[in-house]
């Protein structure tokens, strides 16, 4: 059976029906029952509707898997691994994020999923928040990822998307990040909160930026995701919410 996998498939980690059509020559009637034959002597598995994993010669059935980001940079096209997760991959984290999220700007009905075990959060984003990107090599294929500068101001602009406020300030406080790249994507990514959250949290770090002056007489909160309570920060138009501990 496993010989009845044409090359142009087997070589690839994951594969669309759109392409097994391709490389049958099958119709869908007739490729269905291909696929499903392979899938329970299985050679192949799926990943979601109309996606198939490539199973290695080596593996058994059910125990085999990608790495969880190379499998994310196949559920939704265009996309970028961020948030939390890119937090982790670059370092700027000790915490390990419960599941994957992936940035994109496209539409996809389901926003939640699970593979393999593995849960992952789909983050539509306008257009033009969409910068900032970097590919990696994770297991001999290339997965677009943010970069480091870019996940922070990403984290700031959603932080409900890296485990709190608290997450960027560590990061911001051990990673070896570029200013001039923070500063820039803070401005572009054009979100009066983001600049503020960053400005308060450099300035507690000591950390010089160069950052537009807040002219506005509203109050934002620091952390979003927590209780709505705080003292004011009057330079940065912030409601401090979060106890973020011995920061210095």
């Amino acid at each position: 059976m496993r010989n009845k996998i044409p090359v142009q498939l087997a070589r690839k980690k994951i594969f669309t029906i759109d392409e097994a059509e391709k490389a049958f020559g099958a119709d869908r009637e007739s490729l269905r029952v291909i696929l499903s034959r392979l899938e329970a002597a299985g050679w192949i598995e799926r990943v979601e509707r109309g996606k198939y994993i490539v199973i290695p010669l080596s593996a058994r059935k059910g125990e085999f898997t990608l790495n969880e980001f190379v499998i994310g940079s196949e559920l939704v096209k265009p996309y970028s691994v961020s948030y939390w997760s890119a937090l982790n991959y670059h370092g700027l984290t000790e915490q390990i994020p419960g599941m994957v999220f992936i940035q994109t700007t496209s539409r996809k009905k389901r926003r939640e999923l699970k593979v393999f075990g593995v849960k992952y959060k789909i983050v539509k984003i306008v257009e033009s928040k969409f910068f900032g990107i970097d590919k990696v090599w994770i297991e001999n294929v290339s997965v677009n990822i943010t970069e480091k500068e870019k996940t922070v101001i990403d984290c700031l602009d959603h932080p409900e998307y890296c485990g709190g406020v608290i997450e960027v300030a560590k990061a911001l406080r051990d990673g070896d990040l570029n200013s001039d790249g923070m500063s820039k994507y803070a401005r572009r990514i054009n979100n009066s909160g983001v600049v503020r959250r960053l400005g308060y949290l450099c300035d507690l770090l000591d950390i010089r930026l160069d950052l537009p002056v807040i002219d506005t007489r509203n109050y934002l909160y620091l952390d979003p995701t927590m209780p709505k309570k705080g003292k004011r920060d009057s330079k940065w138009r912030l409601v401090l919410n979060v106890e973020l501990g011995e920061l210095e």
